[in-house]
């Protein structure tokens, strides 16, 4: 499904149910030893993908474990996102000298709960909303906006190493499947700043504003503190991505590709 919305750089594998051969490796089950039944299985299978997945760039298959802020670590040489949701699992990955990142997460097509939505989406945002709403009602475009700040996030993450907040992107969706996104920070700023997970400050992230999205809403794993860099990554402010709505589930996905002269 979600490949229809990715160039042809990047290769995906994705599963509707979890076959019961996947495994994991024991650097892996380390992980999740403590994990109930249906996390165990949201994280073999889509690990099952992503090794799927290298397996057609050649790459041998290895742990895919988690590092900074949860982030996964990819092998050498290649970029990769992951995404899971009831009744779906997908991988997606590239050789890094033709994509810098990739960023896909995928939803079950419903409402988004209203605190959650309150959380995610700026006001000018929900303006936008409730005129797609009125004229395309087939489509949960609370939701769909919620899965597009979080391929972001995937897509930013990799780049900077920094938080990202919902409230930092402004995201402009669109009826004909693609997205725009206007980065509201710079990964200058960021740096500059030297940012700290969220809950390092009670109430808040740092550099956003009170009541913003708690680290909960987002999902990700945010552990570890920031380090600051001497080097600032070069991320465009404004990006783009597309999303498609098939089969009860909806999907958003963001790819920055190298210029083919791009070391």
């Amino acid at each position: 499904m979600i490949e229809r919305i990715l160039p042809s750089r990047v290769v995906v594998e994705e599963a509707f149910s979890d076959p019961p051969h996947a495994t994991l490796f024991p650097a892996e089950e380390e992980l999740v030893r403590n994990s109930v039944e249906v996390r165990r299985r949201e994280f073999t299978t889509v690990r099952h993908c992503a090794r799927r997945a290298l397996g057609v760039l050649g790459v041998a298959p290895a742990p895919i474990l988690k590092g900074e802020r949860g982030a996964p670590v990819w092998p050498p040489a290649t970029v990769g996102s992951m995404t899971h949701c009831a009744g779906y699992r997908a991988a997606a990955v590239a050789r890094r000298a033709d994509v810098r990142t990739i960023g896909i997460d995928a939803e079950p097509h419903a409402p988004l709960p209203d605190d959650v939505h309150d959380s995610v989406a700026l006001a000018t945002e929900q303006r936008r909303e409730r005129e797609l709403r009125e004229r395309h009602p087939g489509i949960h475009w609370d939701r769909l906006l919620f899965s597009a700040k979080e391929s972001v996030y995937k897509t930013w993450f990799p780049l900077t190493h920094r938080w990202l907040g919902f409230e930092q992107a402004d995201i402009v969706l669109r009826p004909d499947g693609s997205f725009n996104v206007e980065l509201l920070v710079s990964a200058e700023e960021l740096v500059a700043r030297a940012d700290v997970v969220p809950g390092s400050a009670p109430g808040s992230a740092p550099g956003s504003a009170p009541g913003t999205a708690p680290q909960a809403a987002r999902g990700a794993a945010c552990d570890t503190q920031a380090r600051p860099s001497a080097t600032v990554p070069v991320v465009p402010r404004e990006l783009r991505g597309r999303w498609l709505v098939a089969d009860g589930l909806l999907a958003t996905a963001i790819v920055i590709e190298n210029a083919p002269d791009t070391p």
